[in-house]
């Protein structure tokens, strides 16, 4: 059984779980930015399903870079890191299918 924030070994933390719900809705702003590019465009209330684990992704993207914003080169102790002028990766962004209309 995998472990969620409510399990015996890990107890309710609410700031946590407020935490991970925001980073969720960012990683949904996200996603609804790049399939709806236009602003006169109805979006709706949820992601589509096929883009529910994208989703979690880019969660994931946002917490691991968090304290480093927009950082552009880094280096310490062998490790070095690059980050493009964009929040998320191309990688993710790029199998977000925007809509459009006529």
């Amino acid at each position: 059984m995998p472990l969620s924030i409510d399990t015996p070994l890990v107890p309710f933390n609410a700031e946590l779980s407020q935490y991970l719900d925001d980073l969720m809705l960012m990683a949904r702003e996200i996603i609804f930015e790049n399939q709806y590019p236009f602003d006169d465009q109805e979006r709706p209330a949820d992601v589509m399903p096929r883009y529910h684990m994208l989703q979690i992704r880019i969660a994931i993207e946002i917490f691991v870079k968090e304290g480093a914003e927009g950082e552009i080169v880094h280096s310490e102790s062998g490790v070095s890191r690059t980050y493009t002028s964009s929040d998320i990766s191309p990688a993710l962004l790029n199998q977000i299918t925007p809509m459009c209309s006529v």
